[in-house]
């Protein structure tokens, strides 16, 4: 485990001894948004109090630190500016999901985080993407939505509607697969599972993730063993710290610095975790992930 090594994108890495083929390392393009009013003023799900001391400067601190992680690994990171009045639109990925340059926005559940869509649209029409779509369900975009390179997994149960997967489908023009989420603390599919290697048809490489078992329905988790019959099982105490909520470029995996035992997991999978501090913002519920839009252009 480390805290930030310098890899560079595209490197074909070391294994663990376990490992058949190399995992692989590629540049990404993440899209944050600095917590500059970040605080937790009301409760729309299990994980926030806000009865509870927050400190604003602690998660600057911290994502300031999640950002520069990415760009000592090669990634590119984008920011848009955040606005006053809009605490949690510092977790970019409920905003918009990117696919081959087409983008689907975001429809929030709760009247407290509505207007932070409205925002991300502009920033990506202002960009020149021409293929902006905002959606007619509720969808709350890269937190119930996974790309593994082949399908686009797609949570339910708290935020995002069922009819958003469809919807889903017909705008980014790739399959979907509906997973049903029946513990509130995982409100989200991204903190119950996170996809650690992406599919690579031209290469026959298959997508890994990492998943809670309990966080599912029984059905949805007969479809990811149907699916990902090497998954990466996550313990409770791994899910508890929003463990899964971390981010892959195939071979590092940044997480949480409390995901010890999926920490260890991983790299005896050959992949290379590294450890952030993201605990003020997990007050609000989020982890690595939930501050990362992935723009696959």
């Amino acid at each position: 485990m480390t805290t930030a090594p310098v890899i560079g994108p595209e490197e074909r890495l070391p294994l663990g001894a376990a490992e058949a083929d190399p995992r692989t390392a590629t540049r990404r393009r993440y899209l944050m948004c600095e917590p500059r009013y970040f605080t937790v003023s009301y409760s729309i799900n299990p994980w926030m109090d806000p009865s509870a001391p927050v400190s604003t400067d602690v998660a600057l601190r911290q994502w300031h630190e999640l950002k520069a992680t990415y760009e000592r690994l090669g990634h590119v990171v984008e920011t848009i500016e955040p606005a006053a009045g809009l605490p949690d639109m510092v977790f970019a990925a409920n905003s918009g999901t990117v696919i081959g340059g087409r983008v689907l926005g975001s429809r929030f559940r709760a009247v407290e985080r509505a207007a932070e869509a409205d925002h991300y649209r502009r920033w990506f029409v202002e960009r020149g993407y021409r293929d902006v779509v905002m959606p007619e369900s509720i969808n709350e975009a890269e937190g119930d939505f996974a790309w593994t390179g082949e399908v686009l997994l797609a949570g339910t149960g708290f935020r995002t509607d069922p009819g958003a997967h469809a919807e889903a489908q017909e705008v980014l023009g790739v399959p979907v697969v509906s997973l049903r989420l029946v513990d509130p603390r995982y409100y989200h599919l991204d903190t119950a599972l996170m996809v650690l290697t992406e599919a690579d048809p031209t290469t026959g490489r298959r997508a890994q993730i990492a998943y809670y078992r309990d966080a599912f329905s029984l059905g949805s988790q007969r479809v990811l063993r149907h699916l990902f019959p090497d998954a990466v099982i996550a313990s409770d105490v791994d899910a508890a710290c929003l463990g899964l909520n971390g981010v892959s470029d195939g071979y590092n995996v940044v997480l949480p610095r409390e995901a010890n035992r999926l920490a260890t997991e991983l790299t005896a999978r050959g992949y290379n975790p590294v450890m952030v501090d993201i605990s003020e913002l997990r007050k609000s519920g989020g982890g690595p992930k939930c501050c990362t839009m992935e723009l696959r252009d």
